[in-house]
């Protein structure tokens, strides 16, 4: 059983458009995600599976909603007893450790808003959070590297910390919530414009921003959880991102909860390679399957037939746009298609291949989702009509679910952001007769090279084709007679050794499936790509390089 009806006057649509007109989740009065989720499965089906956790070492836990009410209710009475109350910002560095999904529903019972932070930030890192969001509590991973990243930062921002296990001089919080009683007293139920949560964005451009969500945002992910990522009740989802990413609340924890099926959490020590996901895959039955596309690349690089998929009923992909090679390859390799989407820390799901109403098209973004009003359109906020290239936008509606509902200190962003008639995504794309959309880049990744203006993605697209190509970036660099040329930044895949005339032979190539003024004038080889915490790579980087350069 699960719990879509509650949301939903219908759950099965005939087309896509019937899908697209009746399809938007309705947010019950004064819906509360840990009570009206966590406790109603509890309540209803107790030992129905929540979480399948493992880590590298050989642990190994299940947890049913059961579990997760009444740990989440112990940790609630932990907090009221360190003085955490309504409207306290609680951070968590808690990597892929099961207390993450614990501690995200005691704060959204109490009312504590969680900000939800990567293992991987630096100490500056820590104490700017802590000092922008006036952080009461940090929750954390015993890592060592996070353990000492945390030292540094106190200096800054005092800022107290538990830990997951003993580390001297700070609290343990497993064995301090465990002391608590499983039974909540009686508290006053946040819901509605009550802030939920509060993601700090990547910063690839300056300093992050503070996107804050409210209580009716998990229900916008059902459209997420069922109908893109197309989990099943009582099935095994994967999605592969930490907890300190949007991704995972796409992912992770409130579509997939609400639509009945369990989350598999894989945590590990040390180094990661996509691969080392592969073997879990059949040993535990995962039945659904959502990874960035920088994974898919190094997956499809391997002998797939080596392990056994056969569990796995619909992959996805979202974070950056995919290449049609490496769906091709995945298909080849597997037998199964990758169902794009696309959003961003600010929204639910926007755009995606929905699997109920259409085969997925490699290189496409799908059909927008229910939730939003979606619009093309130009610099001046016109529509653009179909095969024309515009902006990606929201047109705001009275009472807007699954957008961000503030910039946390910042009411000028906020009031630009949803104070207007548009959302704008910054991201550029072309809506055929269809009415499929397909991504042409970041707005400010296009290239002006002699009057033309290239979109990245399609010349990314074509590099990926070749076997060479491990991973690319296209920029546009600066050149005296043109204003800009195409620059390609290669990572070249195993037995490929960078020499003048790899670089001829992929300028010929891509001339072959794309118009040739669009072909990368520059060819730069690297080891890697500069990317973001997050994984994305940083485009930004490459031409600040290149600028500084010339």
């Amino acid at each position: 059983m699960n719990l879509i009806s509650k949301f939903l006057k219908r759950t099965e649509f005939d087309s896509y458009e019937d899908f697209y007109k009746n399809a938007a989740p309705q947010v019950p009065p004064k819906f509360n995600f840990g009570y009206d989720v966590v406790d109603e499965y509890a309540r209803l089906s107790p030992d129905k599976r929540a979480i399948v956790w493992c880590n590298s070492k050989g642990d190994e836990r299940v947890f049913t909603f059961k579990d997760v009410s009444e740990i989440s209710n112990r940790i609630v009475n932990w907090f009221i007893s360190f003085g955490i109350k309504k409207g306290d910002y609680v951070m968590t560095m808690l990597n892929r450790r099961w207390e993450y999904w614990m501690t995200a529903v005691a704060c959204h019972k109490l009312g504590a808003v969680i900000i939800p932070a990567t293992h991987l930030l630096t100490p500056k890192d820590i104490a700017y959070r802590c000092n922008s969001a006036d952080v009461k509590l940090i929750i954390a991973t015993a890592e060592d590297d996070v353990i000492e990243h945390i030292r540094l930062a106190l200096d800054k921002c005092n800022t107290p910390c538990a830990f997951t296990a003993d580390v001297e001089g700070f609290i343990n919080f497993d064995a301090e919530f465990e002391k608590q009683s499983p039974t909540l007293p009686e508290l006053e139920k946040p819901f509605g414009d009550d802030a939920l949560l509060c993601y700090f964005t990547s910063g690839t451009t300056g300093q992050p921003k503070m996107v804050q969500h409210n209580f009716e945002y998990p229900v916008a992910h059902i459209v997420t959880a069922k109908y893109w990522q197309q989990v099943a009740d009582d099935g095994l989802h994967l999605t592969m991102a930490e907890t300190g990413w949007a991704k995972c609340s796409w992912g992770r924890i409130y579509g997939q909860w609400i639509a009945g099926t369990a989350q598999f959490i894989y945590d590990y020590n040390g180094r990661f390679t996509p691969t080392d996901i592969l073997p879990y895959i059949g040993k535990y039955g995962v039945t659904t399957f959502c990874a960035p596309p920088t994974i898919y690349r190094f997956i499809v690089k391997e002998d797939l037939s080596a392990y056994d998929l056969s569990s796995l009923r619909h992959c996805s992909t979202a974070g950056e746009a995919l290449n049609a090679e490496v769906f091709k390859q995945f298909y080849e390799a597997t037998g199964l298609k990758i169902y794009e989407g696309f959003g961003q820390t600010e929204s639910t799901v926007i755009l995606a291949n929905y699997a109920d109403f259409a085969e997925p098209i490699p290189g496409s973004l799908g059909r927008p989702s229910p939730v939003y009003d979606l619009e093309l359109i130009d610099d001046e906020e016109n529509p653009v009509p179909d095969d024309c290239e515009g902006e990606i936008a929201i047109k705001l509606k009275p009472h807007q679910i699954g957008l961000v509902a503030s910039y946390k200190g910042d009411e000028r962003r906020t009031a630009d952001a949803i104070g207007g008639t548009y959302y704008h995504t910054g991201d550029l794309a072309k809506r055929d007769s269809n009415g499929v959309y397909w991504f042409v880049g970041r707005k400010d990744d296009i290239i002006k090279s002699s009057g033309y203006r290239i979109g990245p993605f399609e010349v990314e697209s074509a590099l990926m084709e070749h076997p060479a190509v491990l991973e690319c970036a296209i920029t546009g660099t600066p050149d005296p007679l043109r204003g800009q040329v195409v620059k390609a930044t290669i990572v070249l895949a195993k037995g490929y050794s960078p020499s003048d005339e790899l670089k001829r032979e992929l300028q010929s190539f891509v001339k072959k499936l794309t118009a040739p003024y669009k072909y990368p004038r520059v060819i730069d080889f690297v080891e890697q790509m500069p990317k973001t915490v997050s994984g994305k790579i940083r485009r930004v980087e490459i031409r600040k390089n290149d600028n500084k350069n010339k």
